[in-house]
């Protein structure tokens, strides 16, 4: 299997990964645990590519499924957490470019610190434009965010980890089969 198609099954592979979480916590897309996932283990393109398809598969849901509404607001927000998780995916890589370690965990924490406050931050210039600047700065809300998507984390990077023994080819990039 050539190295593109691999990264794109591992985007496909991890985008219903994330649907599956999104479900089952009843939460938005672990886009910072992607990211951190995606920049330990794939190509700086090909994990900004899996930020946004899972951002994109859960405003699908969000939108044919739980029936978002379509006003200007709610679409401008989606717009807004699509650059946020871009900018979960770039800040995670530019963190694990500048910091030169050795450990598969500790990049995988780093990059997921990045991608947390990366995010965070590219939600907060939306939410100074569209609303929501106190929810977005909440420290529970946002305690609560870093644990969930830490925890998701760590199983997204098991169930890499078990697919990668069972056969299926690791994405390349940097750290294909750490």
């Amino acid at each position: 299997m050539t190295q593109a198609r691999a990264s794109t099954l591992w985007i496909m592979l991890l985008t219903l990964a994330s649907m599956a979480t999104s479900f089952a916590l009843a939460c938005t897309a672990p886009v910072a645990a992607l990211a951190a996932l995606a920049a330990v283990h794939m190509r700086r393109r090909d994990g900004i590519a899996l930020a946004l398809a899972a951002w994109g598969a859960n405003q699908a849901v969000g939108f044919l499924v739980l029936h978002y509404p379509h006003d200007p607001k709610t679409l401008l927000w989606g717009v807004g957490l699509g650059t946020a998780a871009a900018g979960s995916a770039i800040g995670a890589y530019a963190a694990l470019d500048r910091l030169k370690v050795r450990s598969t965990i500790a990049k995988l924490a780093i990059a997921y610190v990045a991608a947390f406050v990366a995010g965070k931050l590219v939600t907060l210039c939306w939410a100074a434009l569209l609303g929501g600047v106190a929810i977005t700065l909440h420290p529970g809300y946002s305690f609560d965010q870093f644990v969930r998507n830490g925890a998701i984390l760590i199983g997204l990077y098991a169930f890499y980890r078990l697919l990668v023994a069972l056969g299926v080819p690791a994405p390349g990039g940097r750290l294909a089969t750490a």
